[in-house]
This record gives structure tokens, C-alpha cells and sequence, in this order.
């Protein structure tokens, strides 16, 4: 097939639309399930890219939770610790496979940005990540084959509607990619740069070493980056994005967006989270969304009498600033990434708030020798890649 009609453009008033290739051959994929739509197809294609170099880059199975045309988390398939399998709400599955690991550690990294999200998959879909795609709030799923089992369990999602697409793994697109802006024809050479060691080499700080979980997680950072509309930074720590700050047009603001969603990740392993006790009948959502503000500022919108008996067995106390500061504190390790040059050392400021150890940047700024400074005055490591990663 050569053309796919979809039902509307980016809105419904956007018709007609379709996806198609220019030189008449057939498409690199096929619709297996569902009718997706414009930006299911946007998605799925930054998804698909994000996770195939993830794989390249790390030999693990990668997977990406796609919302808006930017990732909400991205990760690789490393095994689940029960802390973590907790948040994610996957502790009642059982061992999950590498793949599914991955997913549920995309997913699990900002569960409520990925609320309706587009996945993409590394690797062929297996019984235990369609088991899991099949419980969440979904569009659809991009990968290169599934399992008849798991084909099956998918095709069940949404009465037989959701979205399941199947990719060529070994199309190769064109050097020259184009757009249209107004009628006028935008075109430049494809994005290959290829993220590895050697673009990592040049570390720019008094402190050098860097361990090869570090090391990984610098690649994942670059390579998110590479898909995320910028500007953006992405936090990383344990083979997995913690917090993506994107489309933002300040870079600091990027820095503190994105350190506030790894706040929240690592806030959620936090005593005080883990033993709050849900009413049963309270779905995976509306846990997500309780969470979100119990460690937020708002938090008597669900603590309030009349508002807490709705969704606690028993009222929490008040997780205070003070504790949470000190939780916060015991997160180290972190890796950030950003698209480009930080201009401020306020952006490093930031991020050691949030534990960051080990940085990527292009550098370039006029202001780099206080950038550097700031990072050693923290005993931090970063690397300048000389690589500008802008996304649009």
C-alpha cells in the first residue's frame, strides 16, 4: 500500500488526509488494527526512530511513550526492582520480559503525561508488554512484528479499534527529508548522527570519570533529545528518561520542567507515597492523578474533608516541604541531557537540586568557563558534544 487515508489532519476541519510515499512505492508499514490518524502517524514515526537507536545504541530493548509529537518517558529493558514495579502498577504481573520492562519503565516515568500516548517498541511485541499495553490508556503501538498471542490480546483493546501498526525494520528513508510551511517546500539533509562513545569523549571538567551505566545513560539522554520537539533537556538515571522538559522557548525553563518531573518520579518511591492505601475501586488514573497532587502544592484538593474519603482508605498526613527536600536529597546519580549549549550556569543550579552527577551538552556558549565552573564546584562530569540536536 502506497497510501493511507486518514480521517482528519492535526483537527477535524484539517480534510482530506492522507500519509503516501512521493515515488509510488509501497509504505514501510502496515495497519494491522484500528484507523490511526495524522498525529498517531507522527508519533509513531519519532517513536519508532527513538527506539531503534536506542537499541543500536545500547544492544537493550528499547521502548518509548510517545505524546504530542515528543516523548513522555523512553527507556531501555533492565530489570524492574520491586520499588519501581510498584509505581509503575505492574507488581501484580508477575517477571515481566526485557520489553515489557521497558515500557513500563517509559510509561512509568511521567504516567500523567503519558495518559493517551503512542508506543513504540524495539523489538518484536510479546505476550507480557501486549498484556500490559492492553490495561493502559492507549492510541496505539508501532513495532517491527507481534506474537500471534500478542496480536490478538491488542486487537482486543478499545472493542477491536485501537491502533496497531506494523514497521519495516529494514527501510532506510531517504538522505533528503521535506516538509511543506505555507505552501512553500522546507528541505534538508536527515538528522544521522550517530550518538557514541567518541561524541562523549570530550569532558570538559576537573572531574572525568564516568562509569558505563553513566556512560548509557548519556546516550539515552542524546538520543530522546534527538526526537523531542525542542527546546529540550532530559533527565536520566538507570536506563530510563526521568523527566523531559520540551518546547519550551527558555532553556532553563526546559531544565526546570524536566527536573521537576524526575522530582516527582523519585518523590513517588518516597515512604510517605508508598504506603498511601487507595480505595479499591480507584482506577490506575485517578491513583496517577491523587499522587500528582498529594506531592504537589495542591495537596489539600485531596486531602480536604469530603475529598480525601473518595480516593484514601485512611486520610494521609501532610507530606511537607521539609520532607520532601530531604527525600529529594537521596537521589544521586542522575545524568541530564539538553538539545543545546546552556547559556546560565543557572541551568546546572537546577539540576543539582535533582541529584545530576554527569551532563551532555553541544557547548558553545559565551558564558561555557562559568557553566564549567558551576559544574565543578558541584563535582559534576560533563561532556561537550559539539552536536546541536534541534527538533521541529
Amino acid at each position: 500500500m502506497y497510501k493511507i487515508e486518514l480521517k482528519y489532519g492535526c483537527n477535524p476541519n484539517q480534510k482530506p488526509s492522507c500519509i503516501y510515499m512521493e515515488n509510488g512505492k509501497d509504505l514501510p508499514v502496515e495497519v494491522l488494527s484500528g484507523k490511526p490518524g495524522y498525529i498517531n502517524f507522527l508519533d509513531a514515526f519519532n517513536g519508532w526512530l527513538l527506539v531503534k537507536e536506542l537499541k543500536a545504541a545500547t544492544g537493550l530493548p528499547a521502548a518509548t511513550s510517545f505524546k504530542h509529537v515528543s516523548p513522555a518517558g523512553a527507556a531501555v529493558g533492565l530489570p524492574l526492582d520491586k520499588t519501581l514495579s510498584k509505581i509503575y502498577w505492574v507488581d501484580d504481573l508477575g517477571e515481566l520480559s526485557p520489553l515489557a520492562c521497558a515500557y513500563a519503565r517509559a510509561r512509568g516515568a511521567d504516567r500523567m503525561s503519558s495518559f493517551g500516548d503512542f508506543i513504540a517498541l524495539s523489538d518484536i511485541c510479546d505476550i507480557d508488554t501486549a498484556r500490559l499495553i492492553k490495561r493502559e490508556v492507549s492510541d496505539g503501538v508501532i513495532a517491527p512484528g507481534y506474537t500471534k498471542e500478542a496480536l490478538e490480546i491488542l486487537k482486543q483493546k478499545k472493542k477491536g479499534n485501537y491502533n496497531v501498526i506494523q514497521v519495516d525494520p529494514d527501510y532506510i528513508p531517504s538522505p533528503v527529508e521535506k516538509k511543506q510551511v505555507f505552501g512553500i517546500t522546507f528541505e534538508q539533509g536527515r538528522n544521522e548522527l550517530d550518538v557514541n562513545g567518541e561524541l562523549l569523549s570530550n569532558l570538559v571538567t576537573k572531574k572525568k570519570e564516568v562509569p558505563e551505566e553513566a556512560l548509557m545513560d548519556m546516550k539515552i539522554a542524546l538520543i530522546t533529545l534527538k526526537y523531542t520537539q525542542s527546546n529540550s533537556v532530559c533527565f536520566v538515571k538507570g536506563g530510563q528518561a526521568i523527566g523531559i522538559g520540551a518546547g519550551q522557548q527558555s532553556r532553563v525553563h526546559c531544565t526546570r520542567l524536566a527536573g521537576n518531573k524526575a522530582d516527582n518520579w523519585f518523590l513517588r518511591q518516597s515512604p510517605q507515597v508508598l504506603n498511601l492505601q487507595f480505595v479499591e475501586t480507584l482506577g490506575r488514573a485517578e491513583r496517577d492523578n491523587a499522587i500528582d497532587v498529594y506531592i504537589g502544592e495542591e495537596y489539600m484538593d485531596v486531602l480536604a474533608d469530603g475529598a480525601w474519603e473518595r480516593i484514601f482508605k485512611v486520610k494521609p498526613e501532610v507530606f511537607t516541604r521539609e520532607e520532601k527536600r530531604a527525600w529529594l536529597d537521596k537521589m544521586t546519580e542522575v545524568t541530564v541531557g539538553s538539545d543545546a549549549f546552556f547559556p546560565f550556569a543557572d541551568n546546572i543550579e537546577r539540576a543539582h537540586k535533582s541529584g545530576v552527577k554527569y551532563i551532555a551538552q553541544p557547548g558553545g556558549s559565551v558564558r561555557d568557563d562559568l557553566v564549567i565552573a558551576c559544574c565543578d564546584k558541584y563535582d559534576m562530569v560533563m561532556a561537550f558534544t559539539g552536536i546541536r540536536l534541534f527538533h521541529h
